[in-house]
């Protein structure tokens, strides 16, 4: 088992690492909207989405794979009145290769976050 850990994305905030690769599967941990530059989060749900999804892509490069490699997401926001705004930015980034879905609403995340999402990929 090889644990995935990439500066591209924001370092995990806790005991865990970004993503563990067993030789067939990739399971990445969730993403908050986090820029790596940064550390901070992007404004809005929508640009939150969209950087929670690259931050992925980024960990997922880093095992050599990409979105369309993603076979199951969950998607974490603080309001599922925000639903119509993240599936239209993950519809844009994932295509035609989307992937089985849970989205749950959660009372609060990690730096106030307003949508996390993580995913498993397989080769």
């Amino acid at each position: 088992m090889k644990r995935i850990v990439t500066d591209k994305a924001p370092a995990a905030l806790g005991p865990y690492v970004q993503a563990v690769d067993d030789g067939t599967t990739v399971y990445c941990s969730g993403q908050l909207g986090l820029d790596p530059a940064t550390n901070t989060l992007a404004d809005g749900v929508a640009a939150q989405t969209r950087q929670s999804l690259q931050n992925l892509r980024a960990v997922l490069a880093e095992a050599g794979l990409t979105l369309a490699h993603v076979v199951k997401t969950t998607v974490f926001v603080q309001d599922l009145a925000d639903f119509g705004t993240v599936n239209e930015v993950y519809a844009e980034l994932f295509g035609e290769t989307v992937p089985a879905r849970s989205c749950v609403q959660i009372a609060a995340l990690p730096k106030g976050a307003l949508v996390e999402i993580e995913c498993i990929a397989v080769r």
